[in-house]
């Protein structure tokens, strides 16, 4: 094993190398040393003092610049080294990106890219134009300008292939780059932004839905407390009848607020595992047992079918009362009048590793939903029929907050329908192990 000094120099390198070095020059100062002794008389013991001391300094001195020149060179190769492995260490930074990242050469070409950048563009190829890789007209003459001009731009584009995503370019310039076609001149960032639009158009359609909502009961409020301020204040019917429209009113919008603090809530606590424990028979039960004084109401004849085993999951008692309520619910509005309610509780083994699981189903006989409308039924404000379900009292949220309730749950909601024949909302979920 070598020993290195204080400047990392094998120590055995700078010996020899000291030792190597010629003692032409220490001879030679050691003979002038010796000319000028005698010369000026002194005796031959001083002389041959004075000739050994000259001869050692100048020895010393050589060797003492020999390691200089060692170090320095030392230092000079580490730099260069130091240099060339900068250069190459911008491969590993590239390939290191999480992002989708692209280096071009001064003349446009690929030099080196992510994995990212390869998912995203899977005909991107090291060598070739980025035009191979990508047609978008956007993207091809942002590059071009900032190759051309070395200023850093951001520009948005649309790629369809293989799928359909919006994607945030950035672009930047390196002053390192030259028209050589091995040196970085502009690095691409991609970022997919398809997500964050997307979430943003859901909050806008959101916001608009929920104050088209809120609009119209405040509007029907706003007119009819006109009405009784002015020709309607001293006609005791037609005040009495515009007091219980809005009433209605008043109630439709405490509804619509109480279901969107619900799904406030429920999105607040969407990562938190529920820890509680609920018997599926008993619960469902108090659910139907508490609606079938509103199915009397409109004739309409509930059932209720437990499982004989107990069926107990892990969950929040309150949202899974909230969840049936919605769909039994539902069943006696949009049922129909004089029609039936079916709730059953029904459980199933687990194969392999599945656990077992306990099915809750609702079924109705109503005019049926049509197929076209199935995958869209849990969006918020999603109706059907906006001017039915307006008329009975639906907000256009209790299936958005029965999926969020699910998903918290780590259950499912399956929704079947034959136009004149009824629907069937069945909740799926885990028992507890």
């Amino acid at each position: 094993m070598s020993v290195l000094d204080q400047h990392g120099i094998p120590v055995q390198r700078m010996r020899d190398a000291m030792l190597r070095q010629p003692t032409a020059a220490a001879l030679a100062a050691a003979a002038a040393v010796l000319a000028l002794a005698v010369v000026c008389g002194a005796n031959p013991w001083t002389a041959a003092a004075l000739t050994a001391a000259a001869f050692a300094g100048a020895r010393v001195a050589l060797r003492t610049a020999a390691a200089e020149r060692i170090v320095a060179g030392h230092r000079a190769s580490s730099l260069t080294d130091g240099r060339h492995g900068t250069d190459l260490s911008w491969h590993s930074i590239i390939d290191a990106l999480p992002d989708a990242a692209v280096a071009l050469s001064g003349t446009g070409r690929v030099l080196r890219s992510s994995r990212a950048a390869r998912d995203l563009f899977t005909a991107l190829r090291n060598g070739q134009t980025l035009d191979l890789a990508t047609r978008n007209p956007d993207l091809l003459g942002a590059v071009e300008q900032a190759l051309a001009t070395r200023t850093a731009a951001t520009v948005q584009t649309l790629e369809r292939v293989p799928v359909e995503r919006r994607l945030s370019a950035t672009l930047s310039p390196l002053q390192s780059g030259t028209a050589d076609i091995e040196s970085p001149a502009l690095l691409l960032v991609f970022r997919d932004i398809s997500q964050e639009e997307r979430l943003a158009q859901m909050r806008a359609d959101f916001i608009a839905n929920a104050s088209h909502e809120l609009r119209t009961p405040l509007t029907s409020l706003r007119g009819f407390i006109e009405t009784l301020q002015g020709q309607a204040r001293d006609d005791p019917e037609a005040r009495n009848k515009f007091l219980d429209i809005m009433s209605t009113q008043a109630g439709r919008m405490t509804r619509l607020l109480d279901d969107l603090l619900s799904l406030s809530r429920l999105e607040m606590r969407a990562h938190v595992a529920p820890q509680g424990e609920v018997e599926i028979n008993a619960l469902v039960r108090e659910v139907v047992d508490l609606l079938q004084p509103i199915a009397r109401e409109v004739g309409v004849a509930m059932t209720f079918a437990a499982e004989p085993a107990e069926c107990v999951v892990r969950g929040d008692r309150d949202e899974l009362v909230q969840v049936f309520q919605n769909l039994v619910q539902n069943a006696i509005k949009y049922g129909g009048r004089d029609g039936h309610v079916d709730v059953m509780v029904t459980r199933t083994s687990g194969t392999g590793r599945a656990r077992d699981r306990v099915i809750i189903e609702v079924r109705d006989d109503g005019p049926g939903i049509a197929e076209a409308h199935l995958p869209r039924l849990t969006e918020r404000f999603y109706r059907v029929d906006v001017a039915a379900s307006r008329d009975k009292g639906g907000t256009g949220l209790g299936l958005a907050i029965v999926k969020h309730v699910l998903n918290r749950h780590g259950g499912q909601l399956r929704i079947t329908s034959t136009l004149g024949a009824g629907s069937t909302f069945a909740v799926v979920l885990d028992l507890k192990g």
